[in-house]
């Protein structure tokens, strides 16, 4: 049986949303993907209103990547946000999954450079940016997980998280502790102390 340990990515490993940071830099960088703007603004208040998913609404986010030169924007990013990765996700005490609801095209890159022995997120079209499939938040990171190992192969030991909110499917997979990340600290907590049944 294998020891894993998982880690939630954005505001986790770094202190940021990396999607929407993207989408920002892209617009800063590729002035012309603002003819997103309208497209987004409507879908944003469609979801507000509860008229269409945030799964839906995050179909729609990455629409600009046949606009840019998807590779250069992601390296060029991550060049620039490398260093604000947590200095303790750099010493990890055994093997790393990374499960996250960000975009496979933007997180395969920081993968690499920071040799996460496995990444969970979500799939993107990289030609369209359109979503395949689920969205890769709350219970579909247990299914996606399971689908990557048995479950009978694998013992969680630690999970890292800094949302207890959308995150407690993972945090109940714990045998060992449960760290809720806040501005990069890692606070230790009792799952059954915050999830009370």
């Amino acid at each position: 049986m294998k020891d894993i340990d998982i880690y939630d990515f954005d505001k986790t490993i770094v202190p940021f949303d990396s999607g929407s940071l993207f989408v920002g830099y892209c617009i800063l960088h590729y002035p012309w993907c603002i003819v997103i703007a309208p497209v987004l603004l409507v879908a944003g208040l469609l979801m507000v209103c509860r008229i269409i998913s945030f799964t839906q609404f995050k179909r729609l986010c990455f629409c600009f990547l046949p606009l840019i030169p998807k590779d250069k924007a992601v390296k060029d990013f991550w060049d620039r946000h490398i260093d604000e990765v947590y200095p303790w996700f750099k010493d990890r005490p055994r093997h790393s999954v990374v499960i996250s609801a960000s975009p496979d095209f933007l997180l395969e890159d920081i993968a690499k450079r920071l040799k996460f022995d496995d990444l969970i997120c979500t799939c993107h079209n990289p030609k369209t940016g359109a979503i395949i499939g689920e969205n890769c938040r709350d219970e579909e990171k247990v299914r996606r997980l399971y689908r990557l190992y048995d479950k009978d192969e694998i013992n969680v030991v630690d999970v890292y998280s800094d949302s207890l909110r959308h995150d407690r499917p993972i945090f109940s997979l714990a045998t060992g502790k449960c760290y809720h990340i806040v501005n990069g600290q890692r606070n230790e907590f009792d799952y059954n102390d915050v999830y009370h049944n």
